[in-house]
């Protein structure tokens, strides 16, 4: 069973098969651009009388019997021909005509079946049918026409063409899309000579245009070199202006460097002069705190007491004056009470009088010399202070000239070493004997000659700090004697070799 099943369906594949491959045989499909003629079998076509023996398919598929019908195809692509025809006009002058004629098959079924009569196997002499076609009739339009209707109309020439080839074409299954003519040539000169008035009056009206236009050019020439030398002479004289503009501008510019450079400068110098005002300012600070202010308050206190101590004896005057006053009063009024004694009274009251001023005058000479002293007290203890400053600055450079000179010689250490090379200046050979060794021997000797001030530096320090002793110790005796304090001498500079 399962074997009968396999050849059946075996067979209906092969007829599946077979009958797909007689389709495809026996189907055919016209293109857009041709037309299939099926000839072999008596047909009716639309448009066409009974019994042509053909059918027409275009656009569309067909059965074909094969072995029964025969199929052809029929381009109804466009066709170009060329057009070079000699003819005679009217007036008998030879003419070559020139142009292109574009046709092809017509879509009708009729022109189809025209065509295909006519062309079918003759389709590549297709167009030279259609140019003896049009020749003849060409010839014979220009044979009815003038030069110059053909020149001046041509459309009448192209349009009569395709009305008297109309009809045959239209026998031959054909239709024209497009004639032109594309050129006239005349080869005994006609056309030229017939142009030459016309082509004469042009040139004349040419020259006649170009004489104008080169005047016009000429006076448009002349005025735009004015023009231009107007513009020249403003744009000049506005390049004058920015050129001086420029200049002043350059130069400005030139100037502003050093002004700045000399504004800085004065600025540095007006900082560097503030900063040593401030420091100043802050010294002289540092001594107030330090010296001035002990001393005031010194001198403020002793001032204060000695003001107490006056204080208290003109109190005491002033109420010994007041005491004598009352008994002198009370003298007085003992004495009033005698008429007799005026003169006693008198007396006693001038008395009284007396002895208050001698109180008074005493009162006020204790006030002056307790006044006196505290001034004095004063003065002593601003000269003892300045007295102990000096002596303090004198034992600190006495107890450091290892420093001093230290730092002396750390300040001026350049100007050692340069005066140690200076006694290498004027050599221009020098042999080195023992290599490095003998290197660093000389470079030694050079220092130690640029230093041999050390010592030196040393004594003087020693004598200033004995002589700023010396004036202490003359300071404190004149404050001692209440004499105003001197001023302390100037700090010397410790001569370094190579100084004065």
């Amino acid at each position: 069973m399962p074997m009968i099943v396999g050849v059946v369906a075996g067979a209906a594949v092969l007829a599946l098969i077979f009958i797909v491959v007689i389709f495809k045989l026996m189907w055919r499909v016209a293109e857009p651009n041709e037309a299939l003629i099926i000839s072999g079998s008596k047909h009716r076509t639309e448009g066409l009388e009974e019994g042509m023996g053909f059918r027409i398919v275009t656009g569309r598929g067909t059965l074909v019997l094969p072995g029964v019908q025969a199929v052809r195809k029929l381009s109804l692509d466009l066709n170009e021909t060329e057009l070079s025809v000699d003819c005679v006009t009217h007036q008998g002058i030879p003419l070559k005509v020139r142009g292109v004629v574009i046709f092809k098959v017509g879509d009708d079924f009729v022109s189809i079946a025209n065509a295909g009569r006519r062309f079918l196997d003759q389709q590549k002499l297709m167009s030279e049918r259609v140019h003896n076609v049009f020749a003849g009739h060409l010839r014979s339009i220009v044979g009815g026409l003038t030069v110059e209707d053909m020149i001046r109309d041509r459309e009448k020439l192209t349009g009569q063409t395709r009305a008297a080839c109309g009809t045959e074409m239209e026998k031959l299954g054909l239709i024209v899309d497009s004639l032109q003519i594309h050129e006239i040539e005349d080869p005994t000169g006609y056309i030229k000579n017939l142009a030459m008035p016309h082509a004469a009056a042009v040139q004349r009206d040419a020259r006649i245009a170009q004489a104008e236009a080169n005047r016009r050019a000429t006076e448009a020439e002349q005025q735009a070199a004015a023009r231009m030398s107007e513009a020249t002479r403003d744009s000049e004289i506005l390049q004058a202006g920015y050129q001086a503009e420029r200049d002043n501008a350059s130069a400005k510019a030139r100037q502003a460097g050093p002004l700045a450079d000399a504004a800085a400068r004065q600025e540095v110098v007006v900082q560097e002069t503030r900063v040593a005002e401030l420091e100043a300012h802050r010294r002289e600070q540092q001594l107030q705190a330090d010296v001035r202010k002990p001393a005031d308050a010194k001198a403020y206190e002793k001032r204060t007491l000695a003001e107490a101590e006056r204080d208290v004896r003109i109190s005491a005057a002033q109420a010994k004056a007041k005491e004598t006053e009352l008994a002198a009063a009370a003298e007085a009024t003992r004495v009033t009470t005698a008429a007799g004694a005026e003169a006693e009274a008198t007396k006693a009251r001038g008395a009284a009088a007396a002895t208050a001023t001698r109180a008074t005058g005493e009162a006020e000479a204790a006030a002056q010399q307790a006044k006196g002293l505290a001034i004095a007290e004063s003065a002593r203890a601003k000269g003892l202070a300045e007295a102990e400053a000096i002596k303090a600055r004198a034992a600190a450079l006495a107890e450091n000239q290892e420093a001093v000179v230290a730092q002396q010689l750390a300040e001026n250490w350049p100007e050692i070493v340069r005066a140690g090379a200076g006694a290498f200046g004027n050599v221009e050979h020098m042999v080195l004997l023992n290599g490095a060794d003998g290197m660093s021997d000389m470079f030694a000797k050079a220092l130690t000659m640029g230093g041999t001030g050390l010592g030196l530096a040393r004594q003087l320090l020693s004598s200033m700090g004995q002589d700023q002793n010396g004036q202490a110790g003359k300071d404190g005796s004149a404050v001692n004697g209440f004499a105003t304090p001197s001023a302390a001498p100037p700090s010397q500079k410790v001569p370094m070799d190579g100084e004065s």
